[in-house]
């Protein structure tokens, strides 16, 4: 019998006490820090505090834009004392997806990914959601409250790129949650926020991209080597797939002893998760969704595999291990 609306906020709200210190965690996109804010106002007033940490570097220019101008204040969880707290939640992740997670026994546990098995006290994975941002807000509709101009905008940024503008998976749920949001945000604080797509240290590694490109039957491929910041790769393969008759778009780079390879495609042939975990899954992490994916691959892995340090070699070397599965 499925769980009701109402039900699932009461047993929510009901393992919170007034005198809890709640630390919420997530690994911060768009979709997760609205998310957070979401659950940070559910529990306003039924908590003595509410904390939001993050596991990861937050380095997105969207991501930087959403939290000045959402006034988003969280913290890196190496500042977190831990055992200050009485009460965790996982908000759009579960806890095989970070080792921090792993570290902490938590209370609450809302995401849309796939289910992994991970158990809590309160487990509500929703894998069929386009977004988190989407759950968050049935439950703020269902608790009756009006979400504020800067979390609205927040939670409506947050289905927009999860569900890549509905391009991606989404059900009903989002839209509905999409269109109830936008009457409440701030559309110029929404376009602020959508527009940072790129920081002037990314501009030099553009014109790298530009120089070593090489395009093939629809696809187009760079090697940039090394790279100040890993979203410098989806940035430039973002921007490729905006060419025509561009159908895949494969950038790789080098970061903090990992090569970095992200792969777009159109969605239409071809699997770029399913192509991604064949190909490179056994050297390292890679997966991700039909028309986007990422491989992270420690250096010492390809060694006798590849010369890493000779950018044309590593470059070849991807190409030949995609071109296998395609």
């Amino acid at each position: 019998m499925a769980t009701s609306a109402s039900e699932r906020l009461r047993r929510l709200l009901g393992l919170f006490s007034r005198e809890d210190r709640v630390l919420i965690v997530i690994n911060s996109d768009p979709d997760a820090m609205a998310s957070a804010m979401a659950l940070k106002r559910l529990l306003w007033r039924q908590v003595f505090s509410t904390t939001i940490a993050h596991v990861n570097v937050i380095s997105r220019p969207d991501n930087l834009a959403m939290i000045r101008l959402v006034k988003l204040d969280l913290l890196p969880i190496h500042e977190v004392n831990v055992e200050e707290f009485t009460r965790f939640a996982l908000l759009d992740s579960q806890p095989s997806h970070h080792e921090k997670f792993e570290e902490i026994n938590f209370d609450v546990i809302i995401d849309h990914h796939p289910i992994t098995g991970a158990k809590a006290p309160f487990v509500d994975i929703r894998p069929e959601y386009g977004a988190t941002s989407t759950i968050m807000t049935r439950y703020l509709r269902t608790a009756r409250i009006k979400p504020s101009a800067k979390l609205a905008t927040a939670l409506f940024y947050g289905i927009k790129t999860d569900t890549m503008n509905f391009e991606r998976k989404a059900i009903m749920e989002d839209v509905n949650a999409f269109q109830f949001l936008f009457r409440h945000i701030n559309v110029h604080m929404a376009q602020r926020i959508e527009y940072a797509e790129i920081t002037l240290d990314f501009l030099k590694y553009y014109r790298i991209a530009l120089e070593r490109m090489r395009v093939r039957k629809g696809r187009i491929q760079v090697h940039i080597d090394q790279v100040s910041n890993p979203d410098i790769c989806v940035s430039i393969a973002d921007f490729f797939m905006k060419i025509h008759d561009i159908a895949w778009a494969v950038v790789s780079g080098i970061y903090q002893g990992r090569l970095i390879v992200i792969v777009r495609n159109d969605g239409i042939r071809k699997d770029a998760g399913k192509l991604l975990g064949e190909s490179l899954g056994e050297m390292g992490a890679a997966g991700g969704h039909k028309s986007m994916a990422r491989a992270e691959i420690p250096l010492k892995n390809l060694q006798g595999l590849v010369d890493y340090n000779d950018t044309k070699a590593l470059s070849r070397w991807i190409i030949r291990k995609l071109d296998k599965r395609t």
